[in-house]
């Protein structure tokens, strides 16, 4: 399943990272400005041919666009959690260190629990 609100994220911060606004994108990726807003906030889905303007106009690829929405390496997963992290304050990233430490260790038992049960 693809996951449009992800490609709406890429696309909006690869726009923060060329400095341009919702409506010079839009105008460059020949979209409407309301359209991209959308996209954008993961309220529509992107037809490919969307998507491939809008890469053309950020000068980046489709698949710069679409990483995340197939993890297949565990890299992958440590640059998503990275990515999670940046804008995160000290505090931010304790709490979610903690959250992550205690959602593992459920997963965990319940794995333990699950194979168990099955014998």
């Amino acid at each position: 399943m693809v996951d449009f609100k992800l490609i709406g994220l890429r696309i909006k911060e690869k726009r923060f990272e060329e400095q341009i606004t919702q409506a010079y994108l839009a105008e460059q990726a020949d979209l409407s400005p309301q359209y991209l807003s959308q996209v954008e906030a993961g309220k529509k889905r992107i037809s490919l041919e969307s998507l491939v303007e809008i890469a053309r106009a950020l000068h980046t690829t489709v698949d710069d666009l679409l990483t995340g929405n197939q993890f297949d390496t565990e890299d992958q997963y440590v640059r998503e959690i990275s990515k999670l992290l940046e804008d995160c304050s000290v505090t931010e990233r304790k709490i979610m260190f903690e959250l992550m430490e205690t959602v593992k260790k459920v997963i965990h038992e319940n794995i333990i629990y699950f194979e168990k049960t099955r014998k």
